[in-house]
């Protein structure tokens, strides 16, 4: 998967959270997405994978070769960030096989072998809600890491985990990555440390319309 922003902004009301951004990402790249609390991180991400409009500029993509519309990036698409929900009233084996009717797991996968490897065997009949939050958060970040899907989006990826379960990220991330477009928004330094690129969203700073 490439993704190619050529002057992109985004502003809400009359201020700018980003603007002027080109930047081509792509495949088989990591890259973090920088910048304190509330500088527009999560913005700039959720513009890039086309689930929010630009203001201006413009984004392209591409997959194999051809290009790829923007109504097709939710197939392509793995995302895990602490704002999106699980459905709570399934258990961790119904949410699974619920999951992969729509997203498939990557190859040589199976919804055993995910709860093997998130260490859930004893939670497999357990209903999501009364998982604790560093569960959940595994639960979420194991679905996007061994989803089938060629765009990998991660945001602030570690909130509710111990430090057992930051190990655990860590394991899993390196081991998921190496072939596809990874975009993490972070400003943990140990969230993003895999990745080889840096953009700081304050490099395209908020300014106010006029």
């Amino acid at each position: 998967m490439q993704i190619e922003a050529v002057g992109l902004g985004k502003r809400f009301h009359r201020e700018w959270i980003f603007r002027g951004l080109t930047h081509i990402f792509r495949p088989g790249s990591a890259t973090a997405i920088l910048g304190p609390n509330g500088s527009g991180k999560s913005t700039l991400l959720n513009t890039l994978s086309g689930q929010l409009l630009s203001t201006e500029g413009s984004l392209s993509y591409a997959y194999q070769g051809r290009a790829i519309a923007v109504e097709e990036i939710p197939q392509l698409l793995a995302y895990c960030a602490p704002y999106l929900e699980v459905i709570e009233e399934l258990t961790l084996t119904e949410l699974l096989h619920f999951h992969t009717r729509f997203k498939p797991l990557r190859t040589g996968f199976t919804a055993k072998r995910l709860i093997e490897l998130m260490y859930l065997e004893k939670s497999r009949h357990k209903l999501i809600r009364d998982f604790s939050s560093g569960m959940k958060q595994r639960l979420k970040l194991a679905l996007a890491l061994y989803s089938d899907a060629p765009l990998l989006l991660l945001d602030e990826p570690t909130t509710n985990l111990d430090r057992t379960g930051v190990d655990w990220y860590h394991e899993h991330v390196q081991a998921t990555t190496a072939d596809r477009l990874v975009l993490v928004s972070s400003n943990v330094p140990e969230e993003y440390d895999f990745c080889s690129e840096r953009l700081d969203v304050t490099d395209f700073g908020a300014k106010m319309a006029r």
